[in-house]
């Protein structure tokens, strides 16, 4: 999953991360505070499939106030179609306040996410060999117009999950294109008009799916959106919904202004007994886009009544000591499993010499304090693309030890490819002053290990522009980014959504067919011998081809409001905890 933050993307900040970050972390990690914080790795999670509604109640915990959301740097999602959503940003708040699925996450006793029914009445049922999955739909689920949710309009909304032409940066284009069955011919009910999926089939209250290939994960990949129920029909034609999805969660669209604001209010056909996970403590939601860091920083610390009912989703690294200080528990560590890379275009810098001397070009950590990072609490180095806590990850460096800002050495490797004084042109997003400050580093820094760089600035998510071949700015570029999350806890949900060839997130335009093969084989692998074959896949990945540079492993900081009831972390959505947090009344 991407993290929508553009300066996360370049920057290595907490900018626009995509994925559903699934995994868990101890709750000493997730809820870290005072002033021994470490960077914590995030752990595999665990599953209930016998959890059922209503969701237990927080202690203490008090009925109505609005919570307003600040997210600094921070462009939001530009549509909020369910079959849409693959950002940390857009997944956080819809699977947790709007949006429902087969199946969720929840926090459990140790504050690690934990897999539960949601939609479907437990975890679904596979066959033998996991080509197959039954979910039950349960009959006790609304749309907010008082319309039950139907095991038909599930189906619908899976099916729509294979349309990559016209959800072409939806989850679906990397998962049900890939394991369900025909999934690869099958253009989806848009673009194939009148055609359905023969991957996908309703008897009652059972959805079955049926696979192209072994599919375990299918439990996980239900927790996403994108599998979940749409309106029949018109009713849910994009790119219209998008705007204005029908809810059924336990909150509902008020207003939507795309990069600026999104506004929630209750759902009163919302029934908590229908769903394990979920609260509703809250009368409103109010999320702001695109926020000055410095400024959200001031209110926050400030500790008036603007700040008292506000999430801040991450902190300046110039106010970290002081906020240590002052905040406590208010002040929340939350581990991921997330990567921030950069990407050479590989089809343009076909030379490894040179993309590892643009990793030696890097300043590391001049751009965590730019960007608002704190190195060794939410950045430390990175030397794959699995992160720390991954099942499987291996322990190697690509040059034998950690690369880290050394400009004499990005010299040496131009010398030694016969590229001195090669130009790199790349974008950055100034509507945040952050990008920009993080840009002026990276420009500093490349400069002075040899390289030229033509730095274009853009009004838009750097993403717009990567994610969109036939864009001319997108054309002339030679460096992108992506900072992505894992989907699950699994190397499937990031070797090949960043590194298989035609892969939507793959902004290098990396492609080697023996690594696909590779990465297909595994997928019929045991389930017992997947992890260790992702990371061996990985090192070498990333000892023979070097096509990406993971820049930095991350954590999260979310500030807290001092009325704010229950200050936690989601760790399997990299966000805050919305589904438990409250106002003190």
């Amino acid at each position: 999953m991407k993290r929508n933050k553009p300066l996360a993307l370049v920057a290595g900040a907490a900018l626009l991360t995509l994925a559903a970050c699934g995994g868990g972390g101890s709750e000493s990690e997730s809820s870290g505070s005072g002033s021994d914080r470490e960077f914590g790795a995030q752990e595999g999670g665990s599953k209930d499939a016998e959890r059922q509604g209503p969701a237990e109640e927080i202690e203490g915990a008090a009925a109505g106030g609005t919570v307003t959301v600040y997210l600094p740097g921070d462009p939001g999602p530009n549509s909020l179609d369910p079959t849409d959503g693959w950002s940390v940003t857009g997944n956080s708040i819809q699977q947790a306040l709007t949006h429902r699925s087969l199946t969720q996450y929840v926090r459990d006793e140790e504050g690690q996410p934990l897999l539960v029914p949601d939609l479907a009445t437990d975890l679904g049922t596979p066959n033998e060999d996991f080509t197959e999955w039954t979910f039950t739909i349960r009959d006790d689920a609304k749309w907010e117009d008082g319309k039950p949710v139907t095991a038909e309009e599930v189906a619908w909304g899976i099916e729509r999950s294979l349309d990559s032409d016209t959800f072409p940066s939806g989850p679906g284009t990397e998962y049900s294109k890939h394991y369900f069955l025909g999934g690869e011919d099958y253009k989806g009910p848009y673009t194939d008009k009148g055609k359905k999926s023969e991957a996908i089939s309703v008897d009652g209250q059972d959805v079955t799916i049926k696979m192209e290939t072994p599919f375990p994960d299918m439990d996980y990949w239900g927790a996403f959106m994108a599998m979940g129920p749409a309106p029949l029909g018109n009713a849910s034609k994009p790119p219209n919904y998008g705007q204005d999805p029908l809810s059924n969660g336990p909150y509902m669209i008020e207003d939507f202004q795309p990069n600026q604001e999104l506004t929630l209010v209750k759902n009163e056909q919302w029934d908590p007994a229908s769903d394990p996970g979920r609260h509703q403590y809250v009368d409103k939601w109010v999320f702001k886009f695109n926020q000055d860091q410095a400024k959200v920083d001031q209110i926050m610390l400030s500790d008036n009544t603007d700040s008292q009912t506000a999430i801040s989703t991450s902190l300046g690294s110039d106010k970290y000591t002081e906020a240590n200080e002052a905040l406590g528990e208010r002040l929340v560590q939350q581990t991921s499993q997330c990567v921030s890379t950069l990407t050479p275009d590989y089809t343009k810098i076909t030379d490894i010499n040179v993309r590892k001397a643009l990793a030696y070009a890097y300043p590391y950590e001049d751009m965590w304090f730019a960007t608002g990072e704190v190195p060794g609490v939410t950045r430390i180095p990175a030397n794959s693309v699995m992160p720390p806590g991954m099942a499987g990850k291996k322990d190697f460096q690509v040059d034998g030890e950690q690369i880290t800002y050394n400009p004499e050495k990005a010299k040496e490797l131009l010398a030694e490819a016969g590229e001195e004084g090669y130009q790199i042109t790349m974008v950055y997003y100034e509507v945040d002053p952050l990008a920009v400050a993080g840009q002026k580093q990276l420009t500093k820094g490349f400069e002075e290990a040899g390289f030229k760089v033509k730095a274009i600035p853009v009004q838009v998510s750097p993403y717009d522009i990567w994610l969109d071949p036939d864009n001319k700015t997108n054309k002339q570029l030679n460096l992108r980014g992506v900072n992505w999350c894992s989907d699950w806890p699994a190397g499937s949900t990031m070797i090949p959504p960043l590194l298989k060839t035609d892969a939507v997130y793959n902004t290098a335009g990396f492609s080697e067919p023996a690594i696909d093969e590779k990465m297909d084989e595994i997928a019929t692998m045991p389930l017992e011998e997947q992890a260790e074959a992702w990371g061996e896949l990985d090192e070498e990945i990333m000892t023979d081809y070097f096509p990406i540079i993971p820049t930095a492993f991350r954590n999260d900081l979310f500030v807290f409001g001092s009325k704010i009831g229950n200050p936690s972390g989601d760790g399997a959505l990299g966000a805050p905890n919305y589904k438990d947090v409250y106002v003190m009344q």
